[in-house]
């Protein structure tokens, strides 16, 4: 058992409480939460004190790339079609061994940031056992590649062959999902295929989706980088005369099972309606868009329609590290706001609030202890400070 007081306690359902304590017990479950002189004081406790310390839910990172954290800096382009294929020709002279080493150091710079769960995406499988080795929390989707409708059957083979290897890592602190990357790398037939899959399977899915203006281009007038470099390999291209987001409706992708779509930038109203209707949540992460100029999605307008958002970093290929309070800030966001965007949203974002996500009695002890001004400090020209400490389920695991 676990007894942690603070100079300030965070709960996200409740006010913030001064001088406040959290219980864990033995099975690893938040027991007790309150001021300090309410909270009980167990003799096998082990008492744990943070006076300049905020006590905050451990952070939900709803959109990460861990098999990548080696790849920081290595990847340079301002066009995103250009920077996607320097990517994809770094991974394929990358041997395994350094995936499974990038993954593992990356769980560690998230838990170090204050995450304790992620949405993870990746093609080898790395993420995973990183997790799994590491005793981690999170949804790893297992992603899907093939625009040629001619091969849909060897993808799906090569998919369904990766799900039954990871799905002997699963537990109840790990999920396996699957993800058809995106409508340039993804034909009609594979996406079809992959949501029934998914929807038999029972698994969450997620789909990079409306991230730039050359997919809006490829998907609506089957235009622009994306299309020419598929009509090169021989891969016919359509005009579909829809937006991404309605695309993937039409194909049934939403309706598969719990939906994680990321990025949603080049969205209008009518998309916006769309994701609520079908109850898809959003991974929006305003510093990989920023970085690669895609524009600012519009957050205000997915909140207020009531449609699940949470925060995500994208790969540090992309915004350099994992640090979610940066995409807090770089989202306009501040205070107790940006702190339950961070854990209790991003917690709904992946159906796992009822789990994690507030510091609440009867939940899992995912916990972070921040430098006391942390919530302060959200401002651009910020530096938020790292963890101190961080728990797993009530294990330590940072600090």
């Amino acid at each position: 058992m676990l007894r942690l007081r603070a100079g300030w306690v965070h709960p996200v359902t409740a006010p913030p409480i001064p001088d406040g304590a959290v219980l864990i017990d033995e099975r690893g479950l938040i027991a007790a939460v309150g001021p300090d002189h309410a909270v009980p004081r167990p003799s096998n406790a082990q008492p744990l004190e943070f006076p300049d310390g905020a006590l905050v839910p451990g952070l939900v990172n709803c959109h990460t790339h861990l098999e990548l954290s080696q790849f920081a800096g290595q990847v340079q382009s301002d066009e995103f079609p250009e920077w996607i294929r320097q990517l994809r020709a770094l991974k394929d002279r990358t041997p395994p061994e350094d995936f499974r080493r990038g993954a593992e150091q990356g769980v560690r710079d998230c838990w170090a940031a204050g995450v304790t769960c992620v949405a993870d995406t990746g093609s080898t499988g790395a993420a995973l056992e990183a997790l799994h080795a590491l005793g981690g929390r999170g949804i790893v989707y297992q992603e899907v590649f093939g625009p040629d409708p001619s091969h849909c059957d060897t993808s799906m083979a090569g998919l369904t062959a990766a799900v039954d290897r990871l799905g002997h890592y699963a537990s109840v602190r790990l999920r396996v999902g699957v993800s058809p990357h995106a409508p340039y790398t993804v034909s009609e037939p594979l996406y079809r295929a992959v949501a029934e899959f998914a929807r038999a399977e029972r698994l969450p899915i997620a789909v990079h989706i409306a991230e730039s203006r050359e997919e809006t281009e490829f998907v609506g007038e089957g235009l622009g980088p994306f299309a020419d470099a598929l009509r090169a390999r021989g891969i016919a291209v359509e005009p579909r005369g829809l937006s991404p987001i309605e695309y993937l409706a039409r194909l049934g992708v939403y309706a598969s099972s719990s939906c994680l779509c990321i990025h949603c930038v080049q969205v209008d109203d009518h998309d916006v309606e769309r994701l609520r209707a079908e109850g898809a949540a959003i991974a929006h992460c305003p510093r990989s868009n920023r970085a690669h100029a895609h524009g600012v999605a519009p957050l205000a307008d997915f909140r207020s329609a009531g449609v699940r958002v949470g925060l995500g970093t994208d790969s540090v290929v992309s915004t350099g590290d994992v640090n979610l309070w940066g995409d807090a800030i770089a989202a306009g966001l501040n205070g107790e706001d940006a702190l339950r965007m961070l854990s209790l949203e991003g917690a709904r974002a992946l159906g796992l609030e009822s789990q994690i996500g507030s510091l609440d009695v009867g939940k899992q002890a995912d916990l972070a202890v921040f430098p006391l001004t942390v919530l302060d400090r959200l401002r651009p020209s910020s530096t938020v400070l790292p963890a101190l400490f961080v728990t797993v389920a009530g294990r330590v695991v940072h600090g």
